[in-house]
């Protein structure tokens, strides 16, 4: 009963997380959402038998594909100005909704922990498991997702480039006209 409990809990979480992270307007706000919501998968998926699928939404999404995202925020830096900004959006009273929802979520995961395994019937996954079905009948598709990050990588980086250029032109030109 426990299990079906904190099952619901990061279900929920998840959920409102998810929401929240497509509604903000602030692509930081959206990605401490989103990381959120992929550590309540990450539960959901422990609970329901897959440890090693939590541990790898928590290592590859939660972890590397996030960071990467922050890295792209950071290459599309707007400026003294856009830190302006950042600084009036990041106000403490902003974290305090994510600080409760990973707050609960620790909670969650130190009472499934804590109980031992005893997760929701399911088959467990092994690793081997994974790999094999992933560069066997899913290669195709395991390559394909990675020339999609990297084609919305570079495309990040070009629409951010070809926005600052046309942002600086005209400040280049008011100093010259001076």
């Amino acid at each position: 009963m426990l299990e079906i409990g904190l099952f619901y809990v990061a279900a929920t979480i998840s959920l409102i997380s998810t929401v929240l992270a497509v509604t903000r307007y602030n692509a930081a706000h959206a990605l401490i959402y989103l990381i959120i919501s992929l550590l309540a998968s990450a539960i959901i998926f422990y609970v329901v038998g897959a440890p090693f699928a939590a541990v790898l939404e928590v290592l590859i999404y939660a972890g590397a594909i996030m960071v990467l995202f922050v890295f792209v925020i950071m290459m599309l830096n707007l400026g003294s100005a856009g830190d302006d900004l950042e600084h009036h959006w990041l106000q403490p009273s902003m974290w305090i909704v994510p600080s409760l929802f990973c707050f609960v979520l620790l909670i969650e995961i130190i009472i499934v922990l804590s109980t031992g395994d005893n997760m929701l019937a399911g088959t467990v996954v092994t690793p081997k498991q994974v790999g094999i079905k992933l560069f066997g009948p899913y290669v195709i598709a395991v390559e394909i997702a990675s020339m999609l990050l990297l084609a919305g990588l570079i495309g990040a980086y070009h629409l951010g480039r070809r926005y600052l250029s046309d942002v600086r032109e005209p400040s280049a030109e008011n100093e010259t006209n001076d």
